[in-house]
């Protein structure tokens, strides 16, 4: 069994992958952390609870982290439009009864990794804020946590927020720039595969034919994301599991064919702001890149597990 800590800004896709996370047995669930993104960081916090409690995996801590960029101005527009004004589809009723863990989030990261040196995978599917203040705070864990698998950027294909820049990197470029130079062992799952990941109307009709209140909540919530997806983006077919993918990636990295990359972020060009670059240097690319993926698998497996 796996140990992981789940990096989240809890929105729509964010849920579908803590419930892919915990109905999947080869995962032990230390924590989640949060982070701001889609959201707050405190309407994150928020949904993440919520999320669980839905899930009814109450025993997972949550852990607050950082609301704001590691070194400049939050300028992006959190991701109503897609989430909703809740963050979750509009599905938002009432607060969990739980409340976050007093530790913050990096400090969280730092203790599980220390505690379990060569153990622990990070999958952090939000801005990498967290991340980088967690090395920042003990830089030797760098050498010691077993694998960070990111839910970020667009190295052959383009942006999602601008035709360079894949949301969560442009969020915090200089957070992704010191995460992703760090030297630490990295799956990059960025758009180059999450976009070849849909789901349809025809998986909602099924999770509502389930007929459970969880199934029925994912179903509702993920309705709004498909929404803004078929009209933005693709136009009728679905919406992507851009958060999922790097869940089963952690479970299973053969569903995604990767190549070793040096990654370049760009942190000063306004307009190329997030964007992520490859290069082959075999002296420093550490970063394995996901370019592939087989959809219909993973596709498959989340389903089996998600409800």
């Amino acid at each position: 069994m796996k140990l992981v800590i789940l990096d989240v800004d809890t929105g729509i896709d964010d849920s579908l992958a803590l419930a892919y996370a915990a109905h999947s047995p080869e995962l032990d669930i230390l924590g989640v952390t949060t982070v701001f993104g889609n959201i707050t960081v405190e309407e994150a916090t928020r949904n993440t609870l919520v999320v669980l409690d839905k899930l009814e995996r109450e025993e997972i801590p949550v852990y607050a982290g950082e609301s704001k960029p590691m070194s400049r101005e939050y300028t992006k527009p959190f991701a109503r439009h897609i989430h909703g004004e809740d963050g979750i589809g509009n599905q938002y009723r009432e607060p969990s009864e739980r409340q976050a863990q007093h530790m913050s989030a990096a400090d969280f990261i730092v203790q599980q990794i220390q505690a379990s040196p060569g153990k622990v995978t990070v999958v952090a599917v939000g801005p990498l804020t967290n991340i980088a203040k967690a090395i920042q705070t003990d830089p030797t864990i760098v050498n010691t946590i077993e694998r960070l698998v990111v839910m970020g950027g667009a190295v052959t294909v383009p942006g999602n927020v601008t035709p360079y820049a894949e949301a969560n990197i442009y969020s915090d470029p200089d957070a992704a720039a010191f995460v992703l130079t760090s030297g630490m062992p990295i799956t990059l799952v960025g758009l180059d595969v999450t976009m070849k990941t849909l789901l349809t109307g025809v998986h909602l009709d099924e999770w509502r034919r389930e007929n459970s209140a969880l199934s029925v909540f994912l179903a509702d919530m993920t309705e709004f994301y498909m929404g803004a997806y078929n009209e933005i983006v693709t136009g009728g077919k679905g919406c992507a599991l851009h958060d999922p993918l790097a869940v089963g990636v952690a479970i299973d990295p053969t569903i995604v064919r990767t190549t070793s990359y040096a990654i370049h972020v760009e942190c000063t060009d306004p307009d190329a702001l997030g964007k992520t670059t490859g290069k082959h240097d075999t002296a420093v690319a550490h970063i394995d890149v996901a370019l592939d993926v087989d959809s219909s698998r993973f596709l498959k497996h989340f389903l089996s597990r998600i409800v």
